[in-house]
């Protein structure tokens, strides 16, 4: 008998996520059942569990998917040269998270995962290690601002870090609940309450050498 593909076996796998994902949206993640993943996906509960062994398993993954979508928006544009402005990566980003929250779309069970990992410490474990993984970039983000003049050079780019970070999971929530968060909305307000940043380097360019 033939071996099946490696190119199957994922396409089946993401068969079962896109199920899941559109259950997820329609029901809940407390509501869902694996029954209803099975009558998605249109696979037995064999076929589903040789992926999947728990409903948790299936919420990692596709929360763990969610995540690595949003860090790579983020990991593009702090590394980016040049470096975006606050208001332009808070844009960057609130954008590109309205575009991965449409209907089914991965953004909209990172709130359901924040909630489970109040009370699962397995679900804890991966939500806590994708929440590091988006801080650390917001660090190096602000050591860039650092180095570029944009804070202060004994600026705590820790607090910096955190603060940003911070902005993600408000935009996040009041873009799918309230539904009155956009991505300019966003930006506009970051550029009202940041002091000039770039100052500093708009006066050092102009003082004569």
């Amino acid at each position: 008998m033939p071996r099946v593909s490696e190119e199957h076996l994922e396409r089946r796998r993401q068969q079962i996520l896109d199920a899941a994902q559109t259950c997820f949206a329609r029901k809940g993640l407390h509501a869902t059942t694996m029954q209803d993943v099975f009558a998605e996906s249109g696979l037995s509960a064999g076929a589903v569990y040789r992926y999947f062994k728990s409903k948790n398993d299936i919420v990692e993954a596709l929360s763990t998917d969610a995540t690595v979508d949003v860090r790579a928006a983020l990991s593009e544009a702090v590394y980016s040269d040049p470096l975006p402005t606050p208001p332009e990566l808070v844009r960057i980003m609130s954008t590109a998270i309205v575009r991965l929250s449409a209907p089914s779309g991965p953004v909209r069970i990172i709130p359901q995962a924040w909630s489970l990992a109040l009370t699962d410490p397995n679900i804890a474990d991966y939500v806590r290690t994708g929440i590091l993984g988006i801080r650390r970039l917001w660090l190096d983000y602000a050591d860039r601002m650092r180095e570029v003049g944009w804070l202060p050079p004994d600026a705590d780019t820790d607090a910096v870090a955190k603060i940003f970070l911070g902005l993600l999971p408000g935009f996040i929530l009041q873009h799918l609940i309230l539904g009155d968060a956009d991505p300019d909305t966003f930006a506009r307000g970051i550029a009202e309450i940041l002091p000039d940043y770039r100052a500093a380097v708009a006066a050092a360019q102009s003082t004569p050498a």
